[in-house]
C-alpha cells in the first residue's frame, strides 16, 4: 500500500535526494488509480513542507533542494498589506553556511517578492545578515502554491473585469478575462453557486441537513413529517443570500475565483469565478467567505459520501461478543442543546471499598473509518470539525457523525470504554480498557443537568432515575478538581463569546458563556480517561500521538513579569537572569556623539511551574485586575499541540496527556482509538471470553512519591495500591504522578519506544498536520467571531459604553466593553487633548503636558466610533472625563 512514508524513504534513496514524476511511478511499480493517489500524496507532502517541487515533474527533500546554494534557505511567505513580507524559515531545509546564524523570520522588501503570494511556500536567497541573527533576503521563487483559489469583491472595469481579495494581505487584484465571469456549471451554480458549499453542515452541534441559522424558520421546506430539508445537501446559506434566482450584475458581489495564471513581476494573477456567493452582507455570506479564505475543506468527495452511506448501522452478534455489555446500565451523554455528534457518555457508581467507579465510553469511529480508505483520508484532510456560532464544517459526513457513530438514546452503539476506579484523593487505583457495546439512557443537557444539581423541583421530577447519579457525578467532579489543583494544575475560567439569535435567526445579542458543574463534571471526566489512556499506551512502549503543551519562553515570561509586577504581583520565579547586549550597527553609529548606544534585555533560562501560574490566579480571584492579568498570563503560555513525542502538558501539569474522547471530530482521537484497538488485540493484560481487556494500575514507585511529597495516605491505601502492581507494564504506568517534565527536582524514566502500528514518521506528519487544521481552524472560528461582533456593533454606531482598557500598542490602546463581549480600538491620534507618547517600558500612554495616563486593567468610557468595512475592525473613541472643579477660594484681606 503506498503511504508518505514509502514515498520519502525512496526519494531519499536517490544521489540527490530527488525524484522525478515518472521515476517514482516506474520505480514503485504504480498502475492505473495508484498514479492519481501518487499525484495526490506528493501535493499533500508539498503543502506539509516535507517536499519541495523544484521542477515541472521533479520533487526533492527540503535540504537537498538548497543544499546547492549558497545562502538558500525554504520557508512559508507572511505578507503584510503594505507590500513587505516575512519568510518563517525550516531551518532545517537552510544551507550549511546559514545555520545557526539566521535568527528569527527573514525580511522581504516589497521589490524582492517577485511573483510570490501571502502563505506560499517558497525559496529564499539571504542578502544580508545582520550581527543579532535578523535577515534580509529576495524570493527566488514559489516551490508550493497555498490560494488555488481566492474569495473576493467582483468588479468591472474599463479594460478588464477583476475581484480584490478579502484576504488583505492578498495585495493583488486577480485580473477576470472575458468568458470568465461565470462559473462553467451555469447555470445551477450561478444561481447561487451551489446554494451553500459546507457538505452535511450542522448547527454548531446541529443538524447536518442543514439548518442554515439556529432556528430560522424560512429557509428548506417541509417534508411532512416535521423534517425540514432544503433545495441541496451542501446547503448552508441564509434565504436572503439565495433569494435572486440569476446574476446577470457581478458588481460587489462576492465570488470565489481559481487562479488559471499566477503573478510575475510584469503581470497581475489571473483568474475564473468558480462559484458566486452573494452580497457581502447577505444573510450567511460570511460563514461561506471565512470557509474559503481559511481554505477549509468544505465539500466531500462523491467517494467519501459512498462510503459513509454503504457503512451497515446494524450491528452483527459477531462484533457484539467481542465487546463487554454495557447495555444495561444507566450510561447518559451529556452535550450542549444543539449537540447532535455525541462523542462521549459517562456512569459514576459507588464500589464496595468506598472508592468511585468512574466509567467513560467513547464512540468506536476506528471500527467505521478504515486506515486508507477515501473516508479516512478525506478526515486526515479536514483534521478537525469547524464550528461556528450557527452552523459548522465537520470533519465526518452526517451518516457517521451524527448518526451511526454518534451515541444517540436508546440506541446500541460502539464504543471504547474506559472504566476507572478512583479513590477519594482524586488517585486512579485502577483502570480497565475495552471495546464495548452501550445503549444510552439519556440524551442530557448541561443546563438540565446543572438544573437538576441546582435543585430545579421540574428537572428532578422528570430523571428521578438518574439524580443520585448526577449527584455523585459531582461528588466525583470536585474530588477529582482538587487532585489537579494538589498537583498545580492551570484553570483561567476565562470567559467566551457567545452569539445568540433569535427566532428568525437573526443576531440578538453576544453574551458570555457559562462554565457550569454540568460542564466541569464533563470536562473532569475526559481529563481522567485522556490520561489513563496515554499512560497506558507510553506504559507498552508503542509510538503513539499526544497533546502536549511546553513550558512557556523565558521572554514571554519575562514580558509578563514587567507588567505584573505595575499591579504589584508576580510569578514568584524570583530574580530572572538577563544577558544585556548591544548592536553593532548601534555602536558605529553612536561613534563620536557622546552617546550610549541601547541596550537590550534578553532573559536567559527561568525554571518556572504550573504551580506559580495557579497560586497567582488564585491571589487575583475575584480582584479588579482579574480578567487583565489572566488573559496576559494566557497570552505568556505556549500554544498546545500534536507530538509523537510525550513532553507533557504544562497548563494540566499532566506529565502524560493525550487526546482520545472525541473520534468523531478530531482526526487525532481517531488515530490514538487505531492504536489502542491494535495494542489489545496484540497484548492485552486479560481476556474476557473474546473480549481484550487492558489493565493499567499505579505502583508502590508513586506511592512512595506520595509519602516523599507530604500527601497523607494511610497504610492501607499504600498495601491496597502495592499489591495491584504486579505487571511489567503496570511498572512503567506511573503517569497519573510521574516526573514533571519542567521539574529542577526529578528525573523522568526514558522508556524504549518498540514498533507499533503506526510508524514514529508517519505519526509526526499526522501530528504536524493535526496541529495545522487545528490552528486553521482557530483562527477561521476567531475571525468570523470578530466579523459577527463588527456587524451586530454596526447598529451601535454613537452609543457609549464602559469598557477596560485590555492592550497598550504604540498606535493606540485596546478597549473591551463591560456588557458586550466586544473589543476595539481607541487610536492615538485621536486623543487631542494633549500630546501622548507610548513609554514601552511601563506599558502606559502618558500626555506629556497633562500627564494623564492610559495603563492596563484602567476603565474608561468610550463611544463606538466607527467600524472599518473591509478589516471589519471596530474603532472606539474617549469619551472625555469633565475636569475636576477647582473650590473658589476666598482672598482675605481684601
Amino acid at each position: 500500500m503506498l503511504s508518505d512514508t514509502i514515498i520519502l524513504k525512496k526519494i531519499q534513496r536517490q544521489p540527490k535526494q530527488s525524484a522525478g514524476y515518472k521515476q517514482l511511478v516506474r520505480e514503485l511499480g504504480l498502475h492505473g488509480d495508484a498514479r492519481k493517489e501518487l499525484s495526490g500524496k506528493l501535493e499533500k507532502l508539498i503543502s506539509a513542507g516535507e517536499l519541495v517541487k523544484v521542477d515541472s515533474d521533479r520533487y526533492a527533500i527540503p535540504r537537498a533542494a538548497t543544499a546547492t546554494g549558497k545562502n538558500l534557505i525554504a520557508g512559508k511567505l507572511s505578507l503584510h498589506r503594505d507590500g513587505f513580507g516575512f519568510v518563517i524559515p525550516d531551518l532545517s531545509s537552510a544551507a550549511s553556511n546559514l545555520k545557526g546564524r539566521v535568527s528569527g523570520d527573514i525580511f522581504i522588501p516589497p521589490h524582492a517578492v517577485d511573483s510570490a503570494m501571502h502563505g506560499d511556500q517558497v525559496l529564499v536567497e539571504v542578502t544580508n545578515i545582520r550581527d543579532d541573527g535578523r535577515a534580509e533576503g529576495r524570493i527566488l521563487r514559489p516551490v508550493h502554491r497555498v490560494h488555488a483559489t481566492i474569495v473576493g469583491i467582483f468588479h468591472y472595469g474599463s479594460r478588464h473585469n477583476y475581484v480584490v481579495p478579502l484576504d488583505q494581505k492578498i495585495s493583488q487584484q486577480i485580473v477576470i478575462p472575458h468568458g470568465m465571469e461565470y462559473p462553467e456549471e451555469a447555470p445551477a451554480v450561478v444561481r447561487r453557486a451551489s446554494s451553500g458549499a459546507m457538505d452535511a453542515a450542522l448547527t454548531r452541534g446541529g443538524t447536518h441537513e442543514v439548518t442554515p441559522s439556529r432556528g430560522d424558520k424560512r429557509a428548506g421546506r417541509n417534508t411532512g413529517d416535521g423534517r425540514r430539508t432544503t433545495s441541496s445537501k451542501h446547503r448552508v446559506l441564509g434565504e436572503e443570500a439565495s433569494r435572486r434566482s440569476e446574476w446577470s450584475d457581478l458588481e460587489n458581489v462576492v465570488v470565489d475565483v481559481e487562479i488559471t495564471d499566477w503573478p510575475t513581476a510584469i503581470q497581475q494573477p489571473r483568474g475564473r469565478v468558480v462559484e458566486v456567493l452573494g452580497y457581502e452582507d447577505d444573510f450567511g455570506v460570511d460563514v461561506e467567505i471565512i470557509i474559503r479564505k481559511h481554505h477549509l475543506p468544505h465539500r466531500f468527495p462523491e467517494q467519501v459520501l459512498g462510503q459513509a452511506a454503504a457503512v451497515e448501522p446494524i450491528i452483527p452478534a459477531a462484533e457484539i461478543r467481542k465487546r463487554r455489555d454495557f447495555r444495561d446500565l444507566p450510561i447518559v451523554t451529556i452535550d450542549g442543546e444543539t449537540a447532535r455528534d455525541f462523542d462521549d457518555a459517562v456512569l459514576v457508581s459507588r464500589l464496595q471499598n468506598g472508592n468511585f467507579e468512574l466509567q467513560v465510553h467513547i464512540a468506536d469511529v476506528a471500527q467505521y473509518v478504515i486506515p486508507d480508505t477515501a473516508l479516512d483520508q478525506e478526515a486526515r484532510l479536514r483534521g478537525t470539525s469547524v464550528y461556528f456560532p450557527d452552523r459548522a464544517v465537520p470533519m465526518l459526513p452526517l451518516e457517521l457523525s451524527t448518526d451511526i457513530c454518534s451515541l444517540r438514546p436508546q440506541l446500541d452503539r460502539l464504543v471504547m470504554s474506559c472504566i476507572m476506579e478512583i479513590d477519594n484523593r482524586g488517585e486512579i487505583v485502577e483502570y480497565e480498557i475495552c471495546p464495548g457495546i452501550i445503549r444510552s439512557a439519556e440524551r442530557m443537557t448541561y443546563t438540565a443537568v446543572n438544573a437538576i444539581l441546582e435543585g430545579d423541583e421540574s428537572f428532578q421530577a422528570r430523571y428521578a432515575g438518574l439524580v443520585a447519579n448526577f449527584e455523585l457525578m459531582r461528588e466525583l467532579q470536585m474530588v477529582l478538581n482538587r487532585k489537579r489543583e494538589r498537583r498545580g494544575s492551570i484553570d483561567f475560567d476565562l470567559p467566551e463569546p457567545v452569539i445568540e439569535f433569535d427566532e428568525l435567526g437573526l443576531m440578538k445579542s453576544i453574551t458570555r458563556s457559562e462554565r457550569n458543574i454540568a460542564n466541569r463534571i464533563i470536562e473532569e471526566f475526559m481529563l481522567s480517561a485522556n490520561e489513563c489512556v496515554a499512560g497506558y499506551l507510553e506504559a507498552k512502549a508503542v509510538p503513539s500521538l499526544y497533546r502536549i503543551h511546553e513550558q512557556p519562553d523565558a521572554k514571554r515570561v519575562y514580558d509578563f513579569e514587567v507588567i505584573a509586577a505595575t499591579f504589584g504581583y508576580s510569578l514568584g520565579v524570583g530574580a530572572l537572569p538577563i544577558q544585556r547586549m548591544q548592536f553593532k550597527t548601534d555602536r558605529r553609529a553612536n561613534y563620536g556623539t557622546g552617546k550610549r548606544a541601547r541596550e537590550l534585555e534578553i532573559p536567559k533560562e527561568v525554571h518556572i511551574t504550573p504551580r506559580m501560574y495557579q497560586k497567582l490566579t488564585e491571589k487575583i480571584a475575584g480582584k479588579p485586575e482579574e480578567r487583565i492579568l489572566s488573559y496576559l498570563m494566557l497570552r505568556s503560555l505556549k500554544q498546545a499541540r500534536y507530538s509523537e513525542e510525550n513532553l507533557g502538558h504544562f497548563a494540566l501539569a499532566a506529565t502524560i496527556y493525550t487526546h482520545f474522547t472525541s473520534p468523531i471530530r478530531r482526526y487525532p482521537d481517531l488515530i490514538v482509538h487505531r492504536i489502542l484497538k491494535d495494542v489489545l488485540r496484540d497484548s492485552a493484560e486479560k481476556w474476557d471470553g473474546e473480549v481484550p481487556v487492558g489493565v493499567g494500575r499505579v505502583t508502590k514507585a508513586v506511592s512512595e512519591q506520595h509519602r516523599r511529597e507530604g500527601h497523607d495516605l494511610n497504610r492501607a491505601e499504600f498495601a491496597h495500591r502495592n499489591e495491584r502492581a504486579s505487571t511489567p507494564e503496570a511498572s512503567r504506568a506511573r503517569h497519573t504522578e510521574n516526573a514533571s517534565p519542567w521539574s529542577k527536582r526529578r528525573q523522568r524514566e526514558h522508556i524504549e519506544i518498540k514498533d507499533g502500528p503506526i510508524p514514529l514518521d508517519e505519526l509526526h506528519a499526522i501530528a504536524e498536520e493535526s496541529s495545522h487544521s487545528e490552528r486553521r481552524a482557530d483562527d477561521a472560528e476567531r475571525e468570523l467571531m470578530e466579523w459577527k461582533k463588527a456587524k451586530f456593533m454596526q447598529d451601535r454606531i454613537g452609543e457609549d459604553f464602559d469598557g477596560l482598557i485590555i492592550s497598550i500598542t504604540k498606535f493606540g490602546f485596546f478597549v473591551e466593553l463591560a456588557d458586550l463581549f466586544v473589543e476595539g480600538l481607541v487610536p492615538l491620534n485621536t486623543l487631542i487633548d494633549d500630546h501622548y507618547t507610548y513609554h514601552e517600558n511601563t506599558r502606559e500612554i502618558i500626555g506629556q503636558r497633562s500627564r494623564r495616563i492610559f495603563r492596563l486593567g484602567q476603565r474608561v468610557r468610550v463611544l463606538v466610533d466607527r467600524i472599518d468595512p473591509v478589516e471589519k475592525k471596530i474603532q472606539f473613541a474617549l469619551m472625555e472625563e469633565p475636569p475636576p472643579r477647582r473650590a473658589k477660594g476666598r482672598h482675605k484681606g481684601k
